[in-house]
């Protein structure tokens, strides 16, 4: 491309650009002026986690598979590193506003372990979490954009079911907190960064420099979240409340299950999702993700691509699986993984050691899938 072919793309590229912004600002300032400041501000904050992921190109399921396929260990040790930043002010801050923040503790149980397990088998077929999946399909991925109604409705079949999988046996919600909680929670991540140090191919163990910027700014947006919204960055049940929501409007009785009927769901399912935290976010990264392709592409990939029938079915069952374990699981990579451990539940570590296990077996039967090239 010549000099003046360069000016003028890029002459023609900034109206468009400035557009961009200018939407993302109305929308936030909209929100405000609609429902509230607090709610405008989960909207930016959820702008901030699609524009710093899609823009840094970083996830979950793509650190996973590239340690079990390659032993890059660069993308969990960001993980391990925006976790551990997190817990630093996030364990003291809960402690000593109890009752204003909350943590992500959940139960240690059978069906936790097992919907985790799932879990990361269905993340890697499809190539996303819960985040990653809102990421690919706010940027017109075409798996991450069928995956997603279905990650929603089984959301909201996990939830319908949840206490009867929940009544097959589990252990309280077990803790730490305060400075304490923070001494575990870094020593025991100290101690997984250097088993993924020692697991990492030669060559491969160093940690890169988008990494750690991807680590920083993601574990700044997860603070905001928690001040703001007086919760930890979630996804699962944003997610199933819409299906919640389309469910009813569809004319179906929620009375039958003891989740989706208690004061609280029923609250959220006839407000406007606007006034959920956790669904705006969501929302938020969509947009922002949808941003930046937007602002590298022009415009999105209208590109479908020429998979077998199999790897759509495949794709559609994954989705359904993604929504249903993650429920039973108390969370995806986000709200068990990330959130559970940076507020000190100790779910969250057996979340990651079943979904991680998952991911090896999601890992190895994607290509009998017919979503890849067999290895």
């Amino acid at each position: 491309m010549t000099a003046g072919a360069l000016t003028t793309q890029m002459g023609l590229a900034w109206p468009r650009r400035t557009a961009l912004v200018l939407a993302a600002t109305a929308a936030v300032l909209a929100v405000m002026i609609l429902v509230g400041v607090r709610y405008g501000l989960l909207l930016a904050v959820g702008l901030g986690f699609g524009l710093v992921l899609e823009g840094l190109r970083f996830g979950f399921a793509g650190p996973w598979r590239a340690m079990i396929l390659r032993r890059e260990p660069s993308g969990m040790f960001a993980h391990l590193l925006a976790i551990g930043l997190v817990a630093i002010v996030a364990l003291p801050l809960i402690a000593a506003r109890n009752g204003e923040l909350t943590g992500a503790l959940a139960p240690v149980g059978w069906a936790m372990v097992g919907g985790a397990f799932v879990f990361g088998i269905a993340m890697q077929v499809v190539l996303g979490c819960g985040s990653g999946t809102l990421i690919n399909a706010g940027s017109g991925n075409p798996i991450s954009l069928l995956a997603l109604p279905f990650f929603a409705i089984g959301s909201f079949g996990g939830a319908y079911h949840l206490f009867w999988w929940t009544d097959l046996g589990s252990l309280p919600a077990i803790g730490v907190s305060s400075w304490s909680g923070v001494a575990i929670t870094l020593i025991a991540l100290v101690l997984i960064a250097i088993i993924l140090f020692r697991m990492g191919a030669p060559g491969q163990r160093r940690f890169l420099g988008r990494h750690i910027l991807a680590a920083c700014l993601v574990a700044a947006l997860a603070l905001a979240n928690l001040a703001v919204a007086g919760q930890p960055w979630g996804v699962v049940y944003g997610l199933g409340l819409w299906a919640a929501k389309g469910a009813t409007t569809l004319g179906m009785d929620l009375s039958g299950s003891a989740f989706w009927s208690a004061g609280e769901s029923t609250a959220r399912v006839n407000e406007s999702v606007l006034l959920d935290v956790t669904s705006l976010t969501n929302i938020g990264i969509m947009l922002g993700a949808f941003l930046v392709a937007s602002w590298r592409r022009g415009g999105l990939s209208d590109r479908i691509p020429r998979l077998p029938f199999k790897a759509w079915i495949a794709t559609i069952v994954a989705g359904l699986l993604l929504g249903y374990s993650s429920r039973l699981a108390f969370g995806c990579n986000v709200g068990a993984f990330f959130s559970g451990i940076s507020t000190g539940s100790l779910h969250g570590w057996v979340w990651f050691a079943a979904a991680f296990a998952g991911s090896i077996v999601g890992v190895r039967i994607r290509p009998h899938l017919g979503l890849e090239p067999r290895r």
